[in-house]
C-alpha cells in the first residue's frame, strides 16, 4: 500500500535539476502512465508500478518519443528513396538494437545497478579521509 508520494522538491534537490525541468519530465511521465500523482495527506509522486515492471524503453519513449534516427525508418513515404536507401536500412538496424536494449532494462535493473556503483564508491573512498 502506497503511502506518501516524493515531493518534486526533494527529487529537484537530490538529483541537482531544476523544479521547472523536473516538472515537464514528470508531467510526461505522468502522462504516460509510469508515474502516479498521489493526492493524500503527504503527496507526491509515486510509480505506477513495480520498479521491475518498467523498461527502460517505456521511459525514453515517454520523455523522447521515437527512437527513430531518421523520419523515414518510420514513415517511408517521406522520401522517394527510402525503398533503396542503405542508410535507412542501417537505422533501421540501429533503432531495432537500441529498442531491444532498452526493453530488456528496467528501473529496478538501473536502481541495483546505482547502488552497487554508489557502494564502490564508498568502498573506494575509505581510508581516503584519514590522517596517513
Amino acid at each position: 500500500m502506497v503511502r506518501g508520494g516524493v515531493l518534486l522538491k526533494d527529487i529537484a534537490d537530490r538529483q541537482e535539476v531544476s523544479l521547472k525541468y523536473l516538472s515537464h519530465i514528470i508531467s510526461a511521465l505522468n502522462t504516460s502512465g509510469i508515474v502516479t500523482n498521489v493526492r493524500r495527506r503527504r503527496g507526491g509522486y509515486v510509480l505506477s508500478r513495480a520498479p521491475s515492471e518498467i523498461t527502460a524503453y517505456e521511459v525514453f519513449r515517454a520523455l523522447e518519443g521515437s527512437l527513430e534516427l531518421v523520419e523515414c525508418v518510420d514513415d517511408p513515404k517521406v522520401c522517394d528513396w527510402a525503398n533503396f536507401c542503405a542508410l535507412r536500412r542501417l537505422c533501421g538496424k540501429l533503432n531495432d538494437s537500441m529498442t531491444s536494449v532498452l526493453q530488456g532494462v528496467t528501473l529496478a535493473d538501473l536502481a541495483q545497478e546505482e547502488q552497487g556503483r554508489m557502494g564502490q564508491t564508498i568502498q573506494d573512498n575509505k581510508g581516503k579521509n584519514t590522517p596517513g
